[in-house]
């Protein structure tokens, strides 16, 4: 069991000033990105920066969420790990996202898929909270000429939206408020790190479980993310290139005769639903 001792004093040595200038920029761009939202230009109006808190702390908590379990769960599998770098970004996010970088070999598929799938699971759970509880703020409003694009649904926002909001009239769409738009890209964030593929969260898992087919399913992803793209949305081009520049290989874990623990397939088997859940085949859709 890992004590909060333990951990706090892990996290203080570990932590390093490039850690924190990363967090201040990126909390500062997602601040920025919440107030564009609202249609506040942060040049002319600085002093109300501020109104961009509830997307910019909601968006933060939903990484930090997910990077700390892979975090936590990478010291109790005794693999040594930085703490999350967060990435600003100048986008309607206000960022790119963070990560943890791994700086010791995982070394059983057990441990491999503790970690890969701890990070999302615990992001889904914080998605979930923030989209139920921004989506009660939202408000159904008339679509005006002019307007670029709507959000798209995953199946599990659809159905939240329905319950909490209903259907809105022809003519109309739900405007989200900042908390439930920082669910929704959380629940984008949740699905694109689960796709199974080279070594990102869905990856490592599908390796844990059936490594010998990893590549082939890696391979097979890349092109039909290559076919959504010129269906459904381009950007699933750009991911699909930027996933062949980083890799669909994945490492071997340092044991690997150490069979998996049955109960961790359990934990595969969650993770593919919130993959189904939270995955949004087209997420920005134009007018």
């Amino acid at each position: 069991m890992l004590s909060l001792t333990f951990f706090v004093n892990n996290v203080l040595r570990k932590l390093t000033v490039l850690h924190v200038i990363l967090f201040v920029l990126t909390l500062v761009s997602t601040l920025i990105a919440g107030v564009l939202q609202k249609g506040i230009n942060p040049i002319n109006e600085p002093a109300r920066l501020y109104e961009g808190l509830p997307f910019a702390l909601t968006l933060l908590t939903i990484l930090m969420a997910h990077e700390l379990a892979h975090y936590v769960a990478s010291i109790r599998h005794n693999t040594i790990a930085t703490l999350p770098y967060f990435i600003p970004g100048p986008s309607i996010f206000g960022t790119f996202g963070a990560f943890i970088k791994m700086k010791s070999p995982i070394t059983t598929r057990t441990a491999l898929i503790d970690i890969g799938a701890s990070g999302p699971i615990a992001g889904f759970v914080v998605s979930v909270a923030a989209v139920v509880c921004g989506l009660f703020y939202s408000d159904v409003v008339e679509i005006h000429e002019g307007a670029a694009f709507t959000l798209g649904d995953s199946l599990l926002f659809y159905i939240l939206t329905k319950i909490i909001v209903g259907t809105p009239p022809a003519g109309f769409d739900i405007l989200l408020s900042p908390v439930a738009f920082a669910g929704w890209i959380g629940f984008l964030v949740t699905s694109l790190n689960l796709l199974p593929v080279g070594q990102l969260d869905g990856g490592h898992i599908v390796y844990a479980i059936v490594n010998d087919v990893h590549t082939w399913i890696s391979r097979s992803l890349i092109v039909v993310l290559g076919l959504m793209g010129i269906g459904l949305w381009e950007g699933w081009l750009t991911w699909a290139v930027l996933l062949l520049v980083l890799g669909i290989q994945h490492p071997p874990v340092l044991f690997k005769d150490i069979p998996l623990q049955p109960s961790r397939r359990k934990t595969a088997v969650i993770s593919l639903s919130i993959f189904i859940l939270t995955f949004t085949p087209q997420p920005f859709k134009a007018f």
